[in-house]
């Protein structure tokens, strides 16, 4: 269980007590409240995440309104859930792609962009040990099993092959060009993405830099289905769970899709940025 489910689970602790204390049943307070006897359920036992208005209805039905802004703060603790790159490190890259790869499997669609590098779900292997061992160089953490990492984020990709699932990868251009692995690492790498553009289980997309955009491309995320959104940074990874949270960063994602290129644009594209690449005069 991660932090962030640690705190959900104490919230629906907290709710659990003060219905308690309230003298109701969970079907009571379903009923007093309006809502299914599942919603009390999922709220009391951290299955899902409680909205403001919940929090002050809940308090209300309990005779406990005082405790409205003590549940309010403890869910905007837990809004954001922080997760520094060291500390999820310390196991290892192996037991971190390994994490990953279960929200992956989790959810029956994936949204993914990039806006500085190739998404682990694209990576080659050789592209993915650039990145795992600058991560690792970053942030001191343990290096003993690169290689385990590497084969760990790689046997991730088997999901872009389960018919069930939904992937959409959209990168913006300057990601394809950023050179932070040796020219021959990221040809190889810029060849892999042309061969997997056009197929049916994952839909790939490059946004163009001279793109006219709606949006800031600001950072890269992932989306979830449509229940949480995982946001990487130099120093953490933030993990947000609330549906308001997740809005705005689907408007994004469809706001950059649509400027995106795909099938032969994105063919042409990439043969473009790769022809830059290797070209002899390149400084």
């Amino acid at each position: 269980m991660n932090d962030y489910q640690t705190a959900r689970h104490a919230l629906g602790a907290r709710l659990r007590e003060l219905r308690s204390d309230a003298g109701m049943s969970g079907r009571s307070l379903a009923d007093r409240l309006g809502w299914p006897p599942s919603k009390v359920s999922k709220l009391e036992n951290g299955r899902q995440t409680a909205s403001g208005d919940d929090l002050r209805a809940w308090a209300a039905a309990c005779a406990a309104p005082g405790a409205a802004g003590e549940l309010i703060a403890q869910r905007r603790a837990m809004e954001t859930h922080y997760a520094s790159w060291r500390r999820q490190l310390a196991a290892g890259t192996r037991a971190r792609q390994r994490a990953f790869g279960q929200d992956e499997t989790a959810s029956a669609r994936i949204r993914v962009f990039e806006s500085a590098c190739v998404p682990g779900l694209l990576q080659t292997p050789e592209y993915a040990r650039h990145m795992l061992r600058r991560t690792v160089e970053l942030h001191r953490a343990p290096g003993g099993d690169v290689e385990e990492g590497v084969r760990a984020r790689i046997r991730r990709q088997e999901v872009l092959s389960e018919p069930h699932r939904r992937v959409e990868v959209l990168m913006w251009e300057p990601a394809l060009r950023m050179l932070i692995c040796p020219e021959e690492v990221m040809a190889g790498q810029l060849d892999r993405i042309a061969g997997m553009v056009g197929m049916r289980s994952v839909d790939i997309a490059v946004v163009p830099a001279r793109a006219r955009l709606r949006v800031v491309p600001s950072h890269g995320f992932w989306i979830f289905d449509d229940r949480m959104v995982v946001v990487e940074t130099i120093g953490a990874e933030l993990r947000l769970d609330d549906p308001e949270a997740v809005v705005p960063y689907r408007a994004v994602f469809e706001a950059l899709s649509a400027a995106a290129v795909r099938e032969a644009a994105a063919h042409r594209l990439l043969a473009r940025i790769r022809g830059d690449l290797l070209r002899p005069d390149r400084p």
